[in-house]
């Protein structure tokens, strides 16, 4: 694990060709089919290792939580029963920590009769209705998008259920660090060097396939904001500086993510990015064994 732009991709990869393993993503967005260049997908670093969770669904279907898990459960039990290492690589906090302290999920259909009930509740009335349901919110995003609130209130609802039996998952954590001033270069270079490849022309081919506007918006910072640069609201100029500024927040709101996970006792092991991340990974997964 690790902020965007730490190099977690190719650390995960050359671990994979040592130990003999594959890897699984835990990236909200590389689920994505066709969303290749704002995901930072880099399909090209994988090369002969094999990788799950990448391109499993359309644009404009909503991916979720339970779906990553549901999948990446499928993935685990496929790749540990062929005797091959399961590599969980990734800097999307929720789907990291689902996996390390076992959320417990299951499906929830959708409730018709609930939702005529809420449906002449206001905005502010159905976030003080999700927030008595579920006083752990923890995506807040679900507070700004009707649709998303109503959704969010049928699953904090739902009566317990018995889940599946958890596997035996013993995890060895390894995330990598960088100081605060060279990692803000990293994520500057690479959003020039994203820009260069194509990244407005591929937020634009995903309008013309029919994903509209207002779904682009919940597909990340890059995708928000080339929209808003297409729709013709932000200049080229603006459409760097502001989407530079937001994917430096987004590293800082990671940060504070891992920390917390830290807090509720998930032990990681840090390297330094800046030195020779391979070399200690490798350290500390002997020191382990």
């Amino acid at each position: 694990m690790g902020v965007t732009a730490s190099g977690k991709t190719g650390l995960g990869v050359e671990l994979a060709r040592r130990l003999g393993g594959e890897i699984i993503s835990a990236d909200s967005r590389q689920v994505y089919r066709g969303m290749d260049i704002g995901t930072g997908k880099d399909l090209h670093e994988y090369q002969e290792i094999p990788y799950h969770l990448i391109d499993t669904a359309d644009p404009g279907h909503e991916f979720n939580l339970f779906e990553f898990q549901t999948l990446f459960l499928k993935a685990f039990h496929d790749i540990s029963h062929r005797h091959r290492l399961p590599l969980l690589v990734g800097g999307t906090g929720m789907y990291l920590d689902c996996v390390l302290r076992g959320y417990r999920l299951t499906s929830v259909p959708e409730n018709h009769e609930l939702r005529r009930q809420l449906a002449p509740l206001s905005m502010t009335e159905l976030a003080d209705r999700l927030r008595l349901a579920n006083p752990r919110l923890h995506n807040s995003t679900d507070l700004t998008e009707r649709s998303r609130l109503i959704r969010a209130i049928e699953i904090a609802e739902f009566p317990p259920q018995e889940s599946e039996a958890w596997p035996d998952i013993r995890p060895l954590i390894l995330g990598i660090r960088w100081d605060r001033a060279v990692i803000r270069e990293r994520i500057t270079r690479r959003l020039k060097d994203r820009l260069a490849a194509g990244m407005i022309e591929e937020v634009q081919r995903l309008h013309a396939e029919g994903v509209p506007w207002d779904q682009l918006e919940f597909y990340g910072l890059e995708y928000r904001f080339v929209a808003r640069h297409l729709k013709g609201e932000l200049s080229r100029n603006d459409l760097f500086q502001k989407l530079n500024s937001a994917i430096h927040d987004f590293a800082k709101r990671q940060e504070n993510w891992f920390r917390r996970m830290e807090k509720n006792g998930v032990r990681i092991h840090w390297l330094e990015g800046a030195g020779d991340p391979l070399a200690e990974a490798l350290e500390v997964i002997n020191k382990s064994c």
